[in-house]
């Protein structure tokens, strides 16, 4: 699951949301190679398609099985969403700093401007006033927590891998786009506490 901040009480450190080479440059092999490795060890698949063996058909490219991968959230229908480079259906049409940002912050890439944000609390900074969040069950408040090298690594892979034309019907949600589920009460704050807090000293 991949398509991975936060509705803040309080103000939180500036965030600069990385100054690995995949803003300004071509993606290396490595990087790539890196970004496989992560969506398959972080089960993207299993949401989005072709499971941990990205040689199998439907890899990534969103829901076709509406018993095993679409999920019922209270009322709601969620469907995992087609992440290949696909320019009408999949991610194609998205800067690598939108997708950057749907994993660090769980803003939608549609919704979202291509900047680099630089707060976490909304309507602080560049961060929306009314952020549209990344639907449930997506975990982007594990993966925002990964270094900003892994996060450009997973979009220079998500960008490499074959088009796919699949149209997946859109999730429903709640009119404030999931922000009562991601607040800071819910999910904790981003960036983590630092080292060590009273739980962590012996």
């Amino acid at each position: 699951a991949i398509l991975v901040a936060v509705a803040c009480a309080a103000p939180a450190p500036s965030v600069a949301s990385g100054s690995s080479s995949m803003p300004t440059g071509q993606a290396s092999q490595d990087q790539i190679l890196r970004g496989r490795f992560l969506v398959v060890s972080h089960a993207c698949g299993d949401c989005h398609g072709g499971g941990s063996n990205p040689a199998a058909f439907g890899w990534l490219d969103g829901l076709r099985d509406t018993l095993t991968q679409q999920f019922r959230v209270g009322p709601f229908v969620t469907r995992p969403k087609n992440l290949t480079p696909d320019n009408t259906t999949g991610m194609g049409r998205f800067s690598e700093r939108q997708i950057f940002n749907a994993l660090r912050y769980g803003l939608r890439p549609e919704e979202t401007p291509d900047v680099e944000i630089t707060s976490t609390v909304p309507g602080q900074g560049n961060f929306p006033q009314h952020p549209h969040y990344l639907a449930i069950p997506m975990p982007w408040p594990s993966w925002r927590h990964m270094p900003d090298q892994d996060l450009w690594a997973i979009t220079a892979y998500l960008k490499s891998i074959k088009p796919v034309n699949h149209k997946v019907q859109d999730s429903d949600g709640p009119p404030d786009f999931w922000a009562g589920e991601y607040t800071v009460a819910k999910i904790g704050p981003y960036p983590a506490v630092g080292y060590p807090t009273a739980n962590e000293k012996r």
